[in-house]
């Protein structure tokens, strides 16, 4: 399998787990959707938005937020999780919205799955002048050793497609900025479990090498002193936030 075809098989794995994906998946700190969202933002398009962990935190009353997806579970999910909010089917190399349209695309841990020469140019077209594209991703703080030791666990022999430290906003936007916020997501045993299970290389990995990384974790929650019987768990997260403002043609 080419490195194409291997990415657009992991991307589109999540639809087979929107539910666990919902349940388990973290939110993201509000200084960080602050920071990202620009003040006169009325119409903000949430791109790539899956089962809405994002969607639901945009919806304040007085902006049109719309959500687009290219997974019909996730949109599902989604529909069910934030109701009212318009979830589309589309991607983002091709956005099902007019020119001009919305003030902010947010696109939250899903730019790694895109194809930037594509997406650039498309996302420019939907945004009014002036507009911003935000992108920002939970990474799990692997500076804690049991959450590298997580880590460590999740990746032993699976093929994971990274997003990279820093990602590339080019032309036709201005300069990227960004913006990092520390956070602590308080979950049970369980959720942990969940969240495991929703990652995108253990549900395309065979059966056996699944056994096999439940039950490493599962030791590991049962072993380390920091987890061991635990009702609560804090799960330290670093948010990456990058921002450009479209530049006026």
């Amino acid at each position: 399998m080419t490195e194409p075809e291997h990415r657009f098989a992991q991307g589109r794995s999540f639809g087979v787990a929107a539910d666990v994906y919902e349940r388990s998946r973290p939110p993201y700190p509000a200084d960080a959707v602050a920071w990202l969202l620009p003040d006169h933002a009325d119409h903000v398009l949430d791109l790539g938005a899956g089962t809405g962990k994002l969607t639901r935190q945009l919806v304040d009353g007085r902006r049109r937020v719309v959500a687009v997806e290219p997974l019909e579970q996730m949109r599902e999910t989604g529909r069910a999780a934030v109701p009212g909010v318009e979830f589309r089917e589309g991607t983002a190399e091709q956005i099902p919205l007019v020119d001009a349209s919305v003030d902010v695309v947010l696109v939250a841990q899903a730019w790694h799955w895109v194809d930037p020469q594509r997406a650039l140019p498309e996302v420019a077209r939907v945004l009014a002048p002036g507009g911003r594209l935000g992108l920002l991703w939970n990474d799990r703080d692997e500076r804690v050793d049991w959450v590298r030791e997580l880590g460590q666990i999740m990746h032993e022999g699976a093929s994971v497609i990274r997003d990279g430290d820093r990602p590339t906003i080019g032309a036709p936007f201005g300069p990227m900025q960004t913006f990092t916020v520390e956070w602590v997501h308080r979950i049970d045993p369980q959720t942990l479990l969940d969240m495991v299970t929703s990652r995108s290389y253990f549900i395309t990995a065979p059966d056996e090498r699944k056994a096999t990384t439940l039950e490493a974790v599962q030791d590991l929650l049962e072993t380390h002193p920091a987890l061991r019987g635990r009702s609560e768990i804090d799960l330290p997260y670093t948010t990456r936030c990058f921002r450009a403002d479209l530049v006026a043609g």
